[in-house]
């Protein structure tokens, strides 16, 4: 056996945050991350491998988001890493004016959501990505 071994049979694993014994949000293997937190190399990894998901869920579910402008792509993306499949999906209006090219439609129907009052400044960026130029 190895220390990674023991440590997985005494402190479990859970892949979603709880809270511990003494009060401690807790992550992974025991990972005190009220106390410890997770380091800058650790908090790059989760960003890549969230990205990763998003842009594999874009495959599956908006295929046709490979063909759109770079721009366009990023700004699905980030709503996509935003908000989620089942909210972006409600999206019906913008998606519809992304895969037809109408960038500016598209935009207003970001800026024309309860989403864009939440995020403010992001909604904004986004619908600038959406504009062009292409």
């Amino acid at each position: 056996m190895t220390l990674a071994d023991d440590l997985r049979r005494d402190e479990g694993e859970r892949l979603k945050p709880y809270v511990d014994t003494v009060g401690k949000v807790t992550i992974g293997v025991g990972r005190n991350l009220t106390d410890v937190g997770i380091t800058a190399a650790e908090s790059a990894a989760m960003l890549d491998n969230d990205i990763t998901r998003v842009e594999a869920e874009c495959s599956t579910k908006i295929p046709w988001l490979a063909v759109c402008p770079e721009p366009v792509q990023r700004g699905v993306k980030n709503m996509l890493f935003n908000v989620g499949w089942p909210r972006l999906s409600g999206f019906k209006n913008m998606l519809a004016a992304l895969q037809a090219g109408d960038w500016d439609t598209a935009a207003q129907e970001a800026l024309d959501s309860a989403w864009a009052k939440q995020v403010g400044a992001r909604a904004t960026r986004i619908a600038a990505l959406f504009r062009g130029p292409h």
